[in-house]
């Protein structure tokens, strides 16, 4: 069963029985940890209740120890959690790609643009509405690189900062027909309620993997670590990667596997 938690208090090392992890939305909005988790608690007896926020919500929830295990999609974020202490045994485990959506109609002319920093940039001089999720998540992350890469500091009555979630975010673009950036397997489990189309796509630069990792029980010595490797285990073995890659959606498969087994550098 899958839980969804409003806050967290810190895991009692001793209740082998359950372990919190926080995520990423995407996991959660997609439809994949409903999944995952299941397979993972009858075979474990191991029940996750999961904290579902930005990436940078769920690392910060990591560092001050309120979960056992941190699954995310912020690389810089995760190497810093990782240096800092706070992390260990992070792992590779699954991929899909950012996109950036927009109006069928295409009114700032993204199509074609080659690539996600020029398109960004010919939206900025065409200011056509854009929706952030401004939250410093994965995707907030991600959007600020390429905004970085295009030499555009976004700022004006079209750039909107939405500080929500990417599936609210893209019901706010959609509401607006305006555009916005979003990781894949959250826009195709929105996408049947949108008109919002994949304007921009295929550049290296969208590129989102995800990790997982466990709470450093050295820095927090009450977090459930052995219940925590447990789940990391079952999540890069052979049947959770099996799993990942077999979960689609009318044919569409939202997540790639790539766990290596081995721990990230």
């Amino acid at each position: 069963m899958l839980f969804l938690l409003l806050f967290a208090a810190p895991s009692a090392g001793a209740d082998e029985a359950r372990i919190r992890m926080s995520t990423t939305t995407s996991t959660e909005a997609s439809g994949l940890l409903d999944v995952l988790l299941p397979a993972f608690e009858k075979r474990s007896g191991i029940r996750v209740e999961v904290i579902a926020v930005g990436s940078g919500k769920a690392l910060k929830l990591g560092e001050n120890g309120d979960v056992d295990v941190v699954l995310s999609h912020a690389p810089e974020l995760e190497e810093a959690f990782v240096r800092d202490g706070f992390g260990v045994n992070r792992r590779d485990l699954m991929y899909n790609d950012f996109v950036i959506v927009g109006p069928v109609e295409d009114p700032a002319a993204l199509r074609g643009s080659g690539g996600a920093a020029a398109a960004l940039a010919k939206l900025a001089a065409s200011a056509r509405t854009f929706v952030s999720r401004g939250d410093e998540s994965g995707t907030h992350q991600k959007e600020k690189e390429i905004w970085k890469k295009a030499g555009v500091e976004p700022r004006g009555a079209w750039y909107v900062v939405a500080g929500l979630g990417m599936g609210e975010v893209l019901l706010l673009a959609d509401d607006r027909r305006a555009y916005t950036l979003t990781d894949r397997g959250t826009y195709l489990a929105f996408r049947e309620r949108l008109e919002l189309a994949v304007l921009v796509e295929g550049d290296p630069a969208l590129f989102n993997p995800y990790t997982v990792m466990a709470v450093n029980p050295k820095r927090h010595p009450h977090v459930n670590h052995a219940a925590a490797m447990r789940l990391i285990s079952w999540l890069t073995s052979p049947e959770g990667q099996k799993r990942i890659g077999g979960f689609t959606k009318k044919g569409r498969r939202f997540f790639h596997p790539n766990a290596s087994g081995r721990p990230v550098p």
